[in-house]
């Protein structure tokens, strides 16, 4: 097997915090969240562009406190009200609904009224975008209850933005938006990526001028760098097989890159 293929796996795009590679801004947002959900009850929205690391923040997050608080990851859109209301009223009740019962809204929200000052649960809710506005409507009536704090990730869009705001206006503790990262956090996610593997070598072959082109590319995503670091090595792999092809494991190769990017779509 080429030593390509444990790079290019190092580059599937995954929110397992095995592979969280720590970088100053995501330090930065980590350590706001973290603060907010200390604080008292209110809503935060987490904004920011797909592939900005917003998943694996919250994973992060739930990961870390959920031996400390009741912390539940809702990593998944619920698109049908029952199933996300099944398992809402499991996290808070600590209760299974009996089955071919579906939950009354109202008593739900009278059992939090219930529990408030006894009890803080915290509901992290990923791609929140996926639900309707009836949905979030009664996660703003959940909120009111003040026993239920939620953090409610969405993809960074005006629209999708207006629409929170909206639904929320006041009810917002705090809004935090993920960006993509510069060069220099770039270069230092990809070269931690490889040295975390022990690829030193590959690590040590990536300079500035490639960096410069990958991040010209992606702009700092790191959904789009991943998929541009998978590709090229994935290219790597395919050559380094080749008996008939010499790779230079010295030397990075742009034209890989550049390979790399045209089947991407990057570059036409």
């Amino acid at each position: 097997m080429s030593r390509y293929n444990k790079a290019k796996n190092i580059f599937i795009d995954s929110i397992d915090i095995d592979e969280y590679i720590e970088l100053d801004s995501a330090e930065y947002s980590y350590n706001l969240i973290y603060d907010s959900v200390s604080r008292p009850l209110k809503m935060i929205l987490l904004f920011g562009r797909p592939g900005t690391g917003k998943s694996i923040l919250l994973n992060r997050i739930y990961q870390n406190l959920k031996y400390q608080k009741e912390i539940h990851y809702f990593d998944a859109p619920s698109l049908d009200q029952r199933e996300f209301f099944r398992k809402f009223f499991k996290v808070v009740t600590l209760k299974d609904l009996p089955k071919n019962t579906e939950v009354n809204f109202t008593t739900l929200i009278d059992y939090c009224k219930s529990i408030q000052g006894k009890r803080e649960v915290i509901i992290l809710l990923d791609e929140a975008q996926m639900y309707d506005s009836n949905m979030l409507e009664k996660i703003r009536v959940l909120s009111d209850t003040r026993a239920i704090k939620f953090v409610i990730s969405m993809h960074k869009t005006d629209n999708e933005e207006l629409i929170a705001k909206e639904h929320f206006k006041t009810r917002i503790w705090e809004t935090i938006e993920l960006v993509n990262v510069n060069k220099e956090e770039l270069k230092r996610y990809i070269h931690k990526k490889l040295l975390k593997h022990n690829l030193f070598d590959i690590a040590d072959t990536i300079k500035s001028k490639h960096i410069n082109l990958i991040y010209n590319l992606t702009k700092g995503n790191f959904r789009e760098c991943n998929k541009m670091m998978f590709k090229t090595f994935e290219i790597y792999e395919y050559y380094d097989l080749d008996k008939k092809y010499k790779i230079n494991d010295k030397k990075f190769s742009k034209k890989f890159i550049e390979m790399a990017a045209i089947r991407l779509g990057y570059i036409k």
